[in-house]
């Protein structure tokens, strides 16, 4: 890793002009090219728009079929490179202008000057849900797993050397959900390829979050004549109860809840007595929320993921678990139904496959080769940490379909595998952050979603020497 020590910014910063001041054909003149074995398809010139700077917008593939998208500054690149992960599946390269965390978040990069790029990870998908590419192609799940961040990467650097004539002097990678599952591969699979890695709400063990627990959820919250069991109303009584009891605990009474475990919730006052004319829970619903609140266990009550849903996420369960009524939500279905399908077992079962038919007793080992394709949970962040990398974790404790107790979980075990948290803490930098839906993508109380966060900002200071971060709130 090249790490720039201040003397050396200004150096860079004085010379990227010079470097980055291309004009239009440097840009055309690589269309239909093949540069270190990726085939360029277009290269074109876009026009600086808001606090971004004009850039040259080029489409590659490397082989079979990763698309990749780099976006160069005409003017004024840092010297640096920024690399995005993408969301759910993925499949998709148009939205590279999306918010700041969330499905191929180009944009904070390349207002910072950085040469940027992102990949569909290896297909074309109908859309982020949709898992259906996957079906008997192992080399495009591989491609998915890991291989895609790799390829990014290298194809990226190539045509920062061809357009540039330089290389980049330091290389970020920032993504939310599967693109903090990649940012935690990113730290296994690659660890002297990025200097820094921001990793918000990681889906890092999808096996065991969308794989096990995904369908469990489904499971518990439906009948026997296969009906949904809580709904939207019931996600608001639960909400409201929930809040009453838990906005002060932590000392402020602000329509947040600071840390869900610090709450002892008493929900006994919902259930229906038989003679209710308010509201209530029945029987069955109550017992919907018992499963849903202490996580997936086998028949012996071995915790199979760890924790439940945290109280707090109910305003956001309508997208996610429950649905509004009016079409909404329930992406839960969307993706345990295609990873099922399609992505989680050797032999995909199919179509017809769907999350009833998960048998919690068996089919968790049967996704172990998977794991070892997809997953980036391992604690170890050894080699990461010897090649001087630096890594923010951030996760909202309002996340209903990504847990935030399986974050803590791994932080917790990477901080034992390092020798204690002090000396984890020389690496890793997490924050737990209340209120915040998965990803910041809908707002929640004071209004805090993902335009609220700036990781990049103290993560860069970090790499110049500064302090580990204190807060990744933008300012």
């Amino acid at each position: 890793m090249n790490y720039l020590t201040s003397a050396v910014v200004l150096v860079l910063a004085s010379a990227a002009p010079a470097l980055a001041q291309q004009g239009d054909s440097a840009c055309t003149g690589l269309r239909d090219t093949v540069i270190d074995g990726a085939q360029i398809g277009s290269a074109r010139v876009m026009p600086a728009q808001g606090a971004a700077p004009a850039y040259c917008e080029i489409r590659a593939t490397a082989r079979p079929a990763i698309s990749i998208e780099i976006r160069l500054p005409m003017t004024g690149w840092n010297g640096g490179y920024y690399q995005a992960g993408c969301g759910g599946f993925c499949g998709i390269l148009g939205r590279a202008d999306a918010g700041a965390s969330w499905v191929n978040a180009m944009r904070p990069g390349l207002e910072r000057g950085y040469a940027t790029a992102t990949s569909d990870s290896g297909h074309l998908g109908l859309s982020v849900t949709d898992g259906s590419w996957a079906m008997g192609d192992p080399g495009a799940e591989r491609d998915w797993g890991w291989r895609s961040i790799g390829e990014t990467h290298r194809v990226a650097q190539a045509l920062i050397g061809a357009f540039y004539d330089g290389t980049a002097e330091r290389a970020i990678f920032q993504g939310c959900s599967t693109g903090g599952r990649m940012a935690q591969v990113a730290a296994q699979r690659y660890p002297e390829m990025f200097d820094g890695i921001i990793s918000g709400a990681p889906a890092m063990d999808y096996t065991g979050l969308v794989g096990v627990k995904m369908p469990m959820l489904i499971q518990a919250n439906t009948d026997a004549d296969g009906n949904q069991i809580l709904g939207p109303g019931e996600a608001t009584l639960i909400g409201d109860a929930v809040m009453a009891q838990c906005d002060d605990v932590d000392g402020a009474t602000d329509g947040l809840i600071a840390d869900p475990r610090a709450c002892k919730i008493d929900l006994s006052a919902l259930a229906c007595t038989g003679d209710d004319s308010a509201e209530c829970l029945s029987g069955t619903e109550m017992a919907t929320l018992a499963k849903w609140r202490e996580g997936p266990r086998s028949a012996d009550g071995t915790q199979l993921y760890p924790g439940g849903i945290p109280e707090g996420s109910e305003p956001f369960w309508w997208l996610w678990l429950t649905g509004n009524g009016q079409g909404g939500g329930q992406l839960v279905n969307a993706f345990a139904g295609d990873f099922g399908r399609y992505m989680a077992y050797p032999l995909d079962p199919g179509p017809d496959w769907t999350p009833l038919d998960f048998d919690s007793e068996t089919d968790p080992a049967r996704m172990a080769a998977l794991a070892e394709v997809y997953n980036g949970d391992n604690p170890d962040l050894s080699a990461f940490r010897d090649a001087g990398g630096k890594m923010i974790v951030w996760h909202g404790w309002a996340d209903s379909i990504v847990t935030p107790y399986k974050t803590v979980d791994w932080y917790e075990k990477a901080a034992a595998q390092a020798g204690g948290e002090a000396a984890l803490k020389d690496t890793v930098a997490l924050f737990m952050l209340p209120g915040l839906d998965h990803c910041g993508i809908l707002p929640g109380p004071g209004g805090i979603n993902a335009d609220a966060l700036d990781p990049m900002t103290p993560l860069e200071a970090w790499l110049d020497g500064g302090a580990a971060p204190m807060s990744i709130m933008a300012e």
